[in-house]
């Protein structure tokens, strides 16, 4: 066997072992979180992980639209807010369960999606971002407008969700733990629908559209049909995102779920873990969702045990960076763009990735 034989067979299996290691990681991370709740009795980490499981869920969702098929929208607020409203609303003024309104939040929100994107996808690049931008706004602004409706500013204070009865199963959502594995669950089929959607013909008909869209037409791709396709499977799963964090919180407003805040946050997601690939959502939660915590409430490190309640770290962060949260992800989405502009998956997979063989 020449040495560019070997060479290229040394890389093959360098390359195999990098994606078996990769595969250990992301199984133990799952392993860790599916046990979290019987080792840990701090309800504030359990606090952490369902918002943690929150933000995959909202950034894989984008990443179907933003990541697969190209199209940036900074307007999921309002899905997300759709789905929060939709199911609060039906629950505190209709005496619906919210276990069967946040599933019509989805349909609301998959039902918009249509209509916004029959309008805003004959725009492309900046335009359709700053067209997506709009209708969250429009959308969150009559949310306050309609007060006999949505109680306008004032929004829905919930005071308790009933329990979840599967057959013989009660499932009672006073603590936190099923939130938790409600979450996380969500979280996996998120995830396994994303890697679907990635290796289907659907997914390299999006990632044609996000690499030219001229070209992708050429060739007979209806891009109106596939860009709608993947905006309203976003939609959704965006939607339930919205209507669990509003049971989980219990308290919504316009401003909360409608913000330009919240798109913000999912694109913020997306880009720090890595646009348009499978673990980038989760990479980038698990560096966002735990900052923000700290940055908004730094005695969240003493609930965890981490620092004595008297220490210097949480004082300085109180009176320095309690309100510099928007600060830091600028600075940190800076130093991603400029270091590592495919994000943290990319780090990865250079650190793990098969080495360089040097031909002779």
């Amino acid at each position: 066997m020449s040495s560019d034989a070997r060479g290229l067979a040394r890389a093959s299996k360098l390359s195999l072992s990098a994606g078996q290691r990769v595969g250990v990681i992301v199984g133990l991370l799952c392993v860790v979180f599916a046990f979290l709740p019987f080792i840990v009795t701090k309800p504030y980490l359990l606090h952490m992980g369902v918002l943690l499981f929150l933000a995959v869920i909202q950034g894989q969702a984008w990443n179907i639209l933003g990541g697969y098929a190209g199209q940036h929208s900074l307007g999921h607020a309002a899905y997300f807010g759709l789905g929060a409203y939709t199911t609060v609303m039906l629950m505190e003024q209709n005496q619906i369960s919210p276990f069967v309104g946040i599933w019509l939040g989805v349909l609301v929100a998959a039902v918009v999606s249509l209509l916004i994107g029959a309008i805003t996808f004959r725009l492309r690049g900046p335009y359709f971002v700053l067209a997506s931008i709009s209708v969250a706004e429009i959308i969150r602004l009559l949310a306050l407008h309609f007060k006999d409706v949505t109680r306008g500013a004032e929004g829905f204070l919930i005071s308790s969700v009933p329990a979840l009865h599967l057959g013989p199963i009660e499932i009672d959502f006073l603590g936190k733990r099923p939130f938790y594995f409600a979450a996380f669950t969500v979280a996996l089929i998120t995830t396994a629908l994303s890697y679907a959607v990635q290796q289907s013909k659907i997914g390299y008909y999006l990632q044609a559209v996000r690499e030219d869209q001229d070209a992708a037409h050429s060739i007979g791709i209806n891009l109106q049909a596939y860009k709608c396709l993947a905006l309203v499977i976003s939609a959704g799963f965006t939607a339930w995102a919205g209507g669990f964090y509003a049971l989980f919180v219990k308290f919504i407003d316009p401003d909360t779920v409608f913000g330009l805040d919240v798109s913000v946050q999912i694109l913020l997601t997306c880009i720090v873990g890595g646009i348009g690939t499978l673990l980038g959502p989760a990479l980038g939660a698990l560096v966002l969702v735990p900052l923000s915590e700290i940055l908004r409430n730094p005695k969240g490190l003493v609930q965890l045990g981490l620092v004595a309640s008297d220490s210097s770290i949480v004082r300085v962060i109180e009176e320095r960076f309690s309100n510099a949260h928007s600060f830091v992800y600028g600075l940190l989405l800076v130093v991603i763009i400029l270091f590592a502009p495919e994000g943290l998956f990319g780090v990865l997979k250079r650190l793990l990735g098969p080495a360089r063989v040097r031909q002779s």
